[in-house]
């Protein structure tokens, strides 16, 4: 690889993971020293220890690999869509081990800017885009933090509500209410930011 490239481009990286779609070990052991140091260091954000983030980073990359042939990049970006593996996994790694799982909102805010920026934007559409997201994140710490984590699990990590409802443990019905309440929340503080 020449070193004018940045191996966390777009780009890149979803070329490295149409490799390991194909079982292209060479492709994927790119993939996996371009990106394990990044998506460590998220896991071990959630997990706080080391060893648990390191069980969490393995069985992500075991996902990656089975899964890369289901990776769709009109729907995500490539360390989006990894970064959304690692969060699952840390968290039902969280919820097997009976610890409370919380979402620091601060540092969800943060996770929803980036997640929505993308580097190959024109610099209109980036500053647009930053935008979009600075009202999002806001409009999203201004929910309640169980709410905010349903509509974050069915929105930026694509589970059903069913889905949902299982990973916080929750009854299905409290869980469609609180994302449908949550989304009209959202819809009316983003109108309100619009309008300002």
């Amino acid at each position: 690889m020449s070193s004018d490239v940045n191996p966390l481009d777009p780009q890149t990286l979803r070329a490295w993971l149409q490799g390991a779609a194909r079982r292209d070990a060479a492709a994927f052991r790119a993939l996996y020293d371009a990106t394990s140091a990044k998506l460590f260091g998220f896991a071990l954000r959630i997990l706080h220890k080391r060893e648990l983030a390191e069980e969490v980073l393995q069985e992500s990359f075991v996902a990656i690999w089975h899964n890369a042939g289901g990776y769709q990049s009109q729907l995500a970006a490539p360390m989006t869509w990894m970064a959304t593996i690692v969060r699952n996994k840390a968290f039902d790694l969280l919820r097997r081990s009976d610890a409370s799982v919380e979402i620091d909102s601060e540092q969800f805010d943060r996770e929803v800017m980036n997640a929505l920026q993308d580097p190959r934007a024109t610099p209109i559409e980036a500053l647009q885009m930053s935008g979009d997201a600075k009202a999002l994140a806001h409009c999203m710490a201004a929910l309640e933090g169980l709410q905010r984590q349903a509509i974050g699990l069915a929105y930026f990590h694509d589970l059903s509500h069913s889905e949902v409802a299982a990973q916080l443990a929750l009854p299905l019905g409290t869980v469609k209410t609180w994302i449908r309440r949550g989304l009209e929340r959202l819809r009316g503080c983003l109108a309100k930011l619009e309008r300002a």
